[in-house]
């Protein structure tokens, strides 16, 4: 068991694969560390490393100055910390479970009522990842308890704080997920067209990552073209020119689907139907911000 790091006393609500990997960072380092789980068994391995389990989350409130909440959802969060209003007052909560922006606000909200400090976080990393070099974890809400406690916070991850508004940090989270998912769509696209000749995943996977690692050298000219305004600027792929009919109907002759690739086609021609297709390719930014009725 690590050396009691100082007076600070943190409790870890929920220890799913999440949330018991940021609990035994928290033990390890020598942070005095209570935790809790609904269901039972959970604590066993942090107990034996130096861990205190707490009966009740009741019990773990009040036994720590800085509560981390690790839960399923908002209504988890609700469920567990709508109790305990009373002992919760006068200290602070980060929260690092997932909520959309406008739960993230609520919640803030709710805290202010309760006299508790409220710090909203969105991990970006998997549970593998915590504490190693790559994973980011984005913060909002309180900037003092963000200041307060970074040096807790950075045990986790590179930490970033991103104002007072507690919805940001979720709302980074969910944008640089959406860029993930969609990514990762494309690839399975790319994937289940080579699949009929035989090629594995695998083989795809190796000609993919380094391809789309390139690519991601252009996001810094779109973002230029996105927050100047003008789509005209010379240099750029025309809309006309990126039209994917032909990807449709090569993807059609094998056999597969052709959902993200024809969301791109979508988002292409809509622009291009409302007279744009000689403008550039970043363009489809204005059919993802101003969506069809």
């Amino acid at each position: 068991m690590a050396e009691k790091k100082n007076d600070l006393r943190v409790s870890v609500l929920g220890l799913g694969a999440m949330g018991g990997v940021l609990a035994g960072a928290l033990v390890d380092a020598g942070y005095a560390t209570t935790v809790w789980n609904r269901s039972a068994g959970r604590a066993d391995e942090l107990v034996a490393r130096g861990a205190k389990e707490a009966g009740s989350a009741a019990e773990a409130v009040t036994a720590a100055d800085l509560v981390v909440v690790c839960l399923f959802g908002h209504s988890s969060v609700h469920e567990v910390l709508d109790p305990l209003r009373a002992e919760l007052a006068g200290r602070t909560v980060v929260n690092v479970t997932t909520t959309k922006p406008s739960q993230s606000r609520e919640l803030a909200a709710w805290a202010t009522e309760a006299g508790v400090r409220y710090l909203d976080g969105g991990i970006m990393a998997v549970p593998s990842m915590i504490g190693k070099p790559g994973a980011s974890i984005l913060y909002s809400g309180s900037e003092g308890a963000f200041r307060e406690h970074r040096e807790l916070l950075e045990l986790w991850a590179a930490s970033t704080y991103y104002g007072e508004d507690a919805g940001l940090a979720s709302l980074y989270d969910f944008a640089l997920l959406s860029a993930m998912y969609v990514m990762f769509a494309g690839f399975m696209q790319g994937a289940a067209m080579l699949a009929p000749a035989g090629v594995s995943a695998r083989e795809f996977a190796g000609m993919a990552a380094p391809w789309l690692t390139a690519m991601t050298g252009e996001l810094e000219g779109f973002a230029k073209v996105i927050d100047g305004g003008d789509y005209t600027v010379p240099g750029q792929q025309s809309l006309e020119f990126s039209n994917l009919g032909m990807f449709l109907e090569a993807i059609a002759e094998e056999g597969v689907g052709d959902e993200p690739v024809a969301m791109v086609q979508r988002l292409i021609r809509r622009q291009v139907d409302a007279g744009k297709g000689d403008e550039g390719f970043a363009r489809i930014f204005e059919s993802v911000r101003r969506p069809a009725a």
